[in-house]
């Protein structure tokens, strides 16, 4: 048994020196070609572009009258609790726990005289909406269903403490 491990041995080996000495071989035609690049005739460089020189800009909010950068310039955005505000004592629906960009709106069903909007999450199943029901992670509520889109308001935050209300829509998916 040991004599037949070596013999395989020696099997392998035999057939990779051949399988590497396949790879050598001359390089003439490469040589030639890049012998043929070197002798053309160098190309024209373009001039660089002109660069303007930066101009300095002296901010002086109040001797201008200009509002300050660091400033909020809407009254929603002061982070005081004015403007809209998410209701953390509304149970959530089960739509809310996938963001909007993953839902599709797959088309519309008509149940008398309600008019509802299909949805598909990702992993395959169509849930029926009607206006007033919640979509996505950011508070959205669904404010009207068209045959091509569902039409939502998203509450989200302004980054310094408030909130502002953001128009947002699943379309329909082909």
């Amino acid at each position: 048994m040991r004599t037949s491990l070596t013999f395989r041995h020696r099997v392998v080996l035999v057939l990779l020196a051949l399988g590497l000495s396949a790879c050598g071989g001359s390089s003439d035609d490469l040589d030639k070609y890049i012998n043929k690049i070197k002798a053309r005739p160098g190309g024209r460089i373009e001039e660089l572009p002109e660069i303007t020189p930066y101009e300095v800009f002296t901010y002086i909010a109040d001797a201008q009258g200009w509002r300050s950068p660091f400033r909020p310039d809407t009254p929603q955005a002061t982070g005081r609790g004015v403007g809209p505000r998410p209701d953390v004592e509304r149970s959530r629906e089960y739509l809310e726990g996938f963001p909007l960009d993953t839902l599709r709106m797959v088309g519309t069903l008509y149940v008398s005289e309600t008019k509802y909007g299909l949805v598909q999450t990702a992993d395959g199943l169509i849930h029926r909406v009607i206006p007033g029901n919640y979509l996505g992670q950011n508070d959205g509520r669904i404010t009207e269903i068209t045959e091509s889109e569902i039409d939502v308001v998203e509450i989200i935050s302004d980054g310094i403490g408030g909130y502002i209300e953001r128009d947002a829509a699943v379309g329909l998916s082909d």
